[in-house]
């Protein structure tokens, strides 16, 4: 299957992300050159852009997908340094947290949650979450990883997303990844849990919630 080149944006971007460095403590590269505040300011097209999301209390908030996640205690917050240009029809990374800083040595899989979203006019056609899972399962796999459970609906609090499994032996550690996607107001938000077993992963998963959200105290730094 060929790829289109808007989603190897994406997908290469989250790629990045998870696989620079879990394992070994690498930093990962960042989104664009130029690194956006979340307070910079949207776009003058008429297209609508994802909410960028707010953090109060240990709690990532993103009103336009109406969903919530909670960071696990001391984890580090790199999604700013994961963000390109907040234009339309670029891929966004809304949140990127590590167990332990992506930059700092480690002989272990470093635990991750990253989110990102695109836009759904990116893929022609698409009408279901589940076929984001064709090309996405097609570069995951690229990277070593295999697949333990094909995509399947699962449900998280009000909403249904699709879910797809994977692992990747790195020597003699096995890094397991989950992946969720949804669709909504036109776009594509992708959920991914990396941990070092599918017990870490869960834990990380169950921390996700969509419903109604209590307005946060303070925007995300």
């Amino acid at each position: 299957m060929r790829i289109p080149l808007s989603f190897q944006r994406a997908s290469l971007l989250v790629a990045l992300v998870v696989l620079s460095g879990i394992a070994k403590g690498q930093s990962p590269a960042p989104a664009n050159q130029e690194s956006s505040s979340r307070s910079k300011s949207k776009s003058a097209s008429k297209v609508a852009l994802p909410d960028a999301g707010t953090v109060a209390e240990g709690v990532y908030r993103n009103r336009f997908f109406g969903f919530a996640y909670k960071l696990p205690y001391g984890w580090v917050d790199r999604t700013d340094r994961m963000q390109g240009d907040n234009e339309p029809g670029k891929s966004q990374v809304l949140l990127a947290a590590f167990e332990h800083p992506p930059e700092a040595s480690t002989e272990s899989i470093n635990s991750a949650v990253v989110i990102a979203t695109e836009s759904v006019d990116s893929y022609p056609g698409i009408k279901s979450a589940a076929q984001y899972f064709g090309p996405l399962t097609e570069l995951t796999t690229s990277k070593g990883f295999k697949v333990i459970n094909e995509p399947h609906d699962m449900e998280v609090g009000t909403k249904t997303l699709a879910r797809a499994d994977y692992k990747r032996e790195i020597g003699s550690l096995t890094m397991y990844q989950t992946s969720l996607v949804i669709l909504a107001k036109g776009q594509i938000a992708s959920f991914t849990f990396i941990g070092d077993s599918p017990e870490d992963v869960e834990k990380l998963v169950s921390n996700l919630s969509f419903g109604p959200l209590v307005a946060p105290s303070s925007k995300h730094p």
